[in-house]
Order: C-alpha cells, then structure tokens, then sequence
C-alpha cells in the first residue's frame, strides 16, 4: 500500500478528515498531504486539519484540535446534552488557567478559565453534532459550572429545568461536584427545583 493508499484509508476510517499527526503517527511524509490538496482531492480546513474536498467541517472538533486540554463547556456543553434548545453562537470551552494559545484569538470561540486540578473533573467523550469524538462536561459538572458562571436566566431556567426531568441525572455526582468547586451553598438553593 503506497502513501496516498495509506492517507485514503485513514481519512475514510475518519468519515471524510485527517490530521497532520496522523499521518506523522503512521510514518508518512506530511508532502504527501499537500499533494493531495493540489491535486483537490483535499482541503485544508486549518492548521494541521484537512478533509475531503466534499467534507462537511465538523467546527467542534477543529475547535478541539487547537488545544488538548478543550473541554466543551457551560451553554455549549447545556446544548450538547439536549438540556437547553437553543443553539449556541458562540462555543464555550473550558481551559486550564495560564492557557495562552491560538483559542484566544478566535472570534466564535468564548473560553473560560479553571484550576487544572479540576479540568478533568466530570470530562466525558460524546459525539459532535457532526460525528466526531469531542470531550465535553457531563452535565453535572456543567449545572455546577452555570451556577458559578451566571448565564442568561432564560437558558438557565430552562437547563435546570430539564436537568429535572431527565432519568439519567446523578444527583450524588452533582454534590460530589460541588464540594469539589466549592459552591455547595448555591447547589443547595437549586436543589429543590431538581429533586
């Protein structure tokens, strides 16, 4: 199987992308990526990020490229877990304090900051609305997080309200969760709504 074999294979088991560093990671020569793309067999989409000329761009996991500590977070994450309707304008992500890298310089893109202690606190790998493998906040860990951030009141609202509902809440996680932002007294307030 030669480079351009190897490259195809990867960029169907991908469903229509590949990554600069998959390809370093299969032993081929990144000249290879740019022969595809004048040949318009590919498109680069971003730095180190190409997919097939008819690929539809899945922005979730561009946005989850640029850095590896990316979580989706607050009004993103709210949507991703179908707890509010609306959709996002802009793609909420979570990053470790101290993160100085190509994110801040994104328009659609509204980052927050937290402890690196507790950035993998409540993590979990969904799919995008596209397809791909994203990390996200459970939605406990995201209650928590629109509790301490303050966001609309309507989505609020309607993300606790939901979270109610739903069978697959994990009441004990978000107390665990808690304690560990230390926001127990807010939890409590909200706590009868969710019961």
């Amino acid at each position: 199987m030669n480079n351009y074999d190897k490259i195809m294979e990867i960029v169907k088991k991908n469903k229509g992308y590949i990554t600069t560093k998959e390809v370093v990671k299969n032993n081929i020569n990144r000249c290879f990526l740019t022969k595809l793309v004048k040949k318009d067999i590919l498109i680069r989409l971003d730095r180190g990020y190409y997919g097939l000329n008819n690929y539809i761009e899945d922005i979730y996991f561009k946005i989850q490229l640029k850095s590896k500590n990316v979580r989706f977070s607050n009004v993103t994450a709210l949507y991703l877990h179908d707890l509010v309707n609306r959709v996002p304008l802009v793609f909420n992500v979570t990053l470790p304090s101290g993160y100085s890298g190509s994110l801040q310089k994104e328009k659609d893109v509204c980052i927050n900051y937290t402890k690196k202690e507790i950035l993998d606190l409540g993590v979990e790998e969904i799919y995008s609305p596209f397809g791909m493998k994203i990390k996200v906040y459970n939605m406990e860990r995201t209650i928590c997080d629109i509790i301490k951030n303050k966001i609309d009141s309507e989505l609020f609202t309607e993300a606790l309200k939901n979270y109610a509902k739903r069978k697959d809440k994990n009441l004990n996680r978000l107390m665990e969760y808690a304690k560990k932002m230390n926001i127990v007294k807010k939890i409590r307030t909200y706590i009868e709504v969710l019961i």
